[in-house]
């Protein structure tokens, strides 16, 4: 089996966002007598769980601080605080949903994401605590905001991505299209609105989000600001950040939106699309470049794994390596050491991991590989997963494989639907939960 590489995009992200956030300390220090009262009072009611108007102050600010760094003008308070605290609702029902499961990230998990995160932006773990308490930002704050996006992203993995299932039927569909495309749509960044509908909307709640859509449409075909009316009216996790979904493959972006945009120019608006999860209108922001070419140059690998765990530390597990590495130099067979020694379910192989693509692998691994020469043997090398020996047998540059081509396919097809999917399962968890606004209270 491969080293799984994990999704940390999201993970990168919210270290970015936290780093333009205002100082947590400071701004709790400098908080002006007036406000105290405003502590307890509650805004809104999740289930058992309450909402207090002093975390919805402290969101809204953060929200404010990201809209301005983006350059997205500023939208209404009313508009922005009913925004925020849906957010921070569906950001609720998710944790709780975590918490009734039994999901949970532990300490020494936190511990190794926060280093994969500081090794990410090139620093060591004191350094990005000390960046991070620089820019006034509590150490312990941004752990707590990183173990609810890892439980997040992992309740989505769990009830939304892993349950979507496509049809071998549906992979040779696919790719018959592309063989028959005469070209590639390339990569496409969108702004994207959702006017979500409630499940099992009544007629009467159809029509107000339907007229409140179209509401939307007119402002921006009268020159209204996309990035503002994101903010002002998505109800989508991106609206804060202006609806920017980023950069896609067009063949990854769901299937609705890919046929509206198909034919739309960069600066154009598409009417209001329906789907299950609601009302949509997107703005293509940018269009570039085409498909990547098929060509790639693949390594054949393989490793031992050495574990660490409650009985077999750090170190000891990197000495244990050193020992195997002197004996495969002085002759010894990796592949049979491998069988012996390895903890990985590549032992039974000899370690081997077959032909592996740039990005198969975790960046650290790769990087190790990549350098070395074949049947060159690594020094040690740590992952998330333990210590690794790594062995590159013999390079080569081919055309991706048709079992590669099926894995890509089978990727973009789920990609197609997980946004979709994903948001339709949030708005059914949405709906069950119990909800009690208390915003209007003044």
């Amino acid at each position: 089996m491969k080293i799984a590489l994990p999704n940390w995009p999201r993970i990168l992200l919210l270290a970015a966002i936290l780093a333009h956030l205002p100082g947590t300390a400071q701004a709790q220090a400098q908080t002006p007598r007036s406000r105290v009262t405003l502590v307890d009072r509650i805004v809104a009611v999740v289930n058992n769980e309450v909402i207090t108007r002093n975390e919805l102050e402290r969101q809204i600010e953060s929200s404010l601080d990201e809209l301005r760094r983006r350059g997205t003008p500023i939208p209404l308070r009313e508009a922005l605080e009913k925004q925020v605290l849906d957010r921070i609702i569906t950001e609720r029902v998710q944790l709780q949903f975590a918490k009734e499961t039994s999901m949970r990230v532990d300490d020494l998990e936190l511990d190794r994401t926060v280093s994969r995160i500081a090794e990410a932006n090139q620093l060591s773990l004191a350094e990005f605590r000390s960046r991070l308490e620089g820019d006034g930002i509590l150490f312990s704050k941004f752990r707590d905001e990183l173990r609810k996006e890892i439980l997040i992203a992992r309740v989505r993995e769990r009830e939304v991505d892993s349950r979507i299932n496509i049809a071998d039927s549906e992979i040779e569909n696919f790719l018959l299209e592309q063989k028959e495309a005469t070209e590639s749509q390339g990569e496409i960044r969108l702004g994207h609105i959702l006017v979500r509908v409630p499940e099992q909307a009544s007629a009467d709640q159809l029509e107000r989000a339907r007229t409140r859509a179209q509401e939307v449409v007119g402002k921006l075909e009268q020159g209204g600001d996309f990035a503002q009316l994101a903010a002002t009216y998505s109800d989508a996790p991106d609206g804060m950040k202006g609806g920017d979904m980023g950069w896609r493959d067009h063949d990854r972006l769901p299937e609705l939106f890919a046929e509206a945009v198909l034919k739309m120019k960069v600066g154009q608006v598409s009417s209001a699309l329906r789907s299950p999860a609601g009302f949509h209108i997107l703005r293509v922001i940018e269009r570039r470049g085409g498909s990547a070419p098929l060509m790639t140059e693949q390594s054949r690998v393989r490793h031992i794994l050495v574990r660490t765990n409650e009985l077999t530390s750090e170190e000891e597990a990197k000495r244990k390596l050193v020992l195997l590495r002197d004996r495969i130099v002085n002759g010894t067979d990796f592949a049979e050491l491998a069988r012996l020694q390895s903890d990985d379910s590549s032992a039974a192989r000899g370690g081997d991991l077959g032909w592996i693509s740039p990005g198969d692998t975790l960046p650290e691994f790769e990087r190790v590989f990549t350098g070395l020469n074949p049947l060159e043997v690594s020094e040690p090398v740590k992952t998330q997963f333990g210590w690794h020996l790594i062995q590159v047998l013999e390079r080569r540059t081919s055309d991706v494989s048709n079992d590669r081509r099926r894995l890509e396919a089978r990727k973009t097809l789920r990609d197609r639907r997980s946004d979709e999917a994903y948001q339709d399962w949030l708005r059914q968890m949405r709906d069950r939960a119990y909800v009690e606004y208390r915003l209007e209270d003044r």
